[in-house]
């Protein structure tokens, strides 16, 4: 799978903007706050119907218009594919072949991309909620029966802590249909879990692969899902609804008495261990950072393994942030195999050795031309908030919120 062509309409900073791509690398060097990124989020934005830099459309909406579009062609197994989403105050329109899909989860999948950018190197140390984010955003786009449930389950998630609230401040005593929404939540979650556990043991198939290669044999890395729950390996779809049913009852009192739900995927957290050691606690930084790498890399075989497509790979920014070893690893992990987005001040000597022949695109003051094309005009606007406007809900945010 690649990316042929896009078209942004009043996207961030861009007015009209259309480009080619090459299915190997392409390069976009500039100075910082030249745009880059944006181009980096419209690819992702296209895929996921959500940006992975605010959860506020109209942040993505050129200043003072009503809409932004983003066109794209992609060249898939079975022939080309041509996705348009657009984004406005009133909500999504999202589109595949030129027909409207109604649900998210009809649309994601379509284009799968992985991005991979600076924070992510601290996806080993950063908080539970960013190790969660990772698992979901990644399993949405190979399983949409995963993104289905995962959405039914935050659905039911919010009437449910919605009314723990209500029976906390006494404006309430029903208990009976605390009880419906804690039947639909524990059966939800034994879904959402059960297919957590199966794409995080191939992922760490592959991750303990590329993280053997990396560091030359010394060092085995395990993923670990962290639950409340116990004997998750023997336990299936069903033993873990019930088994989180069980949870929630234990936990009653203690759910009354703070309004939240206290159990369940949205607590639940990701571990790392090289040689048996957690590496949040006892590993280097530069530990972490090989364990990242390899997760991100490892994300590439899993999408294939799961979907026979390669996703495409964003980069944003990230060889400045890794060493020689690392660079190299990840430039040749990636060569001839995925279409690849990267942004950078400049190429290295490292990069310039190992990527073969890459498309350039020069970004400077809102301009983009290619080493082999007359310069592409854009016209760039500099975005303002505009305090009148206000978020709108949509059909997707119930899905992916």
């Amino acid at each position: 799978m690649y990316l042929k062509q896009i078209t942004l309409t009043d996207f961030r900073n861009y007015q009209k903007q259309k480009l080619d791509f090459s299915p190997a690398v392409n390069v976009l060097i500039g100075k910082n706050a030249q745009g880059k990124t944006n181009l980096l989020e419209a690819i992702f934005v296209l895929a996921m119907a959500k940006s992975h830099r605010t959860s506020k459309d109209k942040e993505l909406i050129r200043f003072k218009q009503e809409a932004a579009r983003l066109e794209g062609t992609i060249n898939r197994r079975l022939g080309d594919l041509k996705l348009e989403l657009i984004l406005s105050k009133k909500g999504k329109i999202a589109k595949v072949n030129h027909l409207e899909r109604p649900k998210l989860s009809e649309y994601i999948g379509q284009l799968n991309v992985i991005l991979f950018a600076p924070e992510d190197l601290a996806l080993v140390k950063g908080a539970p909620q960013e190790r969660r984010r990772f698992i979901d955003m990644e399993f949405s786009q190979i399983d949409p029966l995963y993104l289905h449930d995962l959405s039914q389950y935050k659905q039911v998630l919010r009437q449910r802590n919605k009314y723990l609230k209500a029976l906390q401040l006494k404006q309430t005593n029903d208990l009976v249909y605390l009880d419906i929404l804690t039947e639909q939540l524990a059966n939800l979650g034994g879904k959402v879990i059960a297919k957590r556990l199966i794409y995080l043991k191939r992922l760490e198939t592959y991750a303990k692969d590329l993280h053997a290669q990396i560091t030359q044999g010394k060092e085995q890395l395990t993923l670990r899902y962290k639950t409340n729950l116990k004997d998750l390996g023997t336990q299936t779809e069903s033993d873990l609804a019930t088994n989180l049913l069980a949870k929630f009852q234990q936990l009653r009192q203690k759910e009354l008495s703070q309004g939240t739900s206290l159990a369940g995927p949205h607590r639940d957290d990701l571990s790392f261990y090289l040689n048996d050691n957690n590496v949040q606690t006892y590993g280097s930084q530069g530990q972490q950072r090989t364990t990242a790498l390899s997760v991100k890399l490892a994300e590439i075989e899993l999408m294939h393994e799961q979907t026979g497509e390669y996703p495409v790979l964003l980069l944003d920014d990230v060889l400045s942030e890794l060493d020689g070893q690392r660079q190299t690893h990840l430039l040749k992990t990636i060569q001839d195999k995925v279409q690849t987005f990267l942004t950078t001040p400049g190429l290295n000597d490292i990069a310039q050795q190992l990527i073969k022949e890459p498309k350039i695109f020069h970004v400077n003051n809102g301009k983009i031309s290619t080493d082999d094309e007359n310069t592409l005009q854009v016209e760039i606007f500099y975005p303002h908030k505009d305090e009148n406007d206000e978020s709108t809900k949509n059909k997707f945010e119930e899905e992916l919120a």
